[in-house]
């Protein structure tokens, strides 16, 4: 089946927040709902560097990508941080994951970003698969200090 990816709009929030519940359980975190919530709202606010998209077959939404743009001391064009990116899992493997991460190198190109990049787990490896297929890897690791 074709799959059509669209933009979030603010009458998809039924639609994208089974998703996102869906992305959580698969990487076995809980986001407080008052952040998720602030981030709903930032996908619709146009001033926000934040962006959504849900893809949909057969009327029904079936995956979903953010992705988040910002600054480099290295280019003189934005870079493209793919920071989510879920499919349901009855149709990994199908394209839709593909076409998710496509339509955010349209975005990025059209926006006159320098690249797209994003993480994800070592033991993701359906998810690798894809990814090495239509990205480099960057040889970098990852580390991280959290505050609060």
């Amino acid at each position: 089946m074709p799959v059509e990816i669209r933009p979030l709009s603010a009458a998809d929030h039924a639609a994208w927040l089974p998703l996102w519940q869906g992305y959580q359980r698969f990487y076995q975190t809980s986001i407080p709902e008052a952040t998720s919530a602030l981030t709903w709202q930032r996908f619709l606010e146009p001033s926000e560097p934040m962006h959504a998209a849900l893809a949909w077959q057969d009327g029904r939404a079936v995956g979903l990508v953010h992705w988040i743009f910002h600054r480099s001391c290295w280019t003189t064009g934005d870079y493209c941080y793919l920071q989510d990116l879920y499919v349901d899992e009855t149709l990994r493997g199908s394209g839709v994951g593909r076409a998710l991460i496509e339509h955010v190198y349209a975005a990025a190109q059209a926006a006159g970003a320098n690249r797209v990049h994003w993480l994800t787990q070592e033991d993701n490896l359906r998810g690798r698969q894809l990814y090495d297929r239509i990205a480099q890897r960057s040889g970098f690791i990852q580390y991280r200090q959290l505050f609060g």
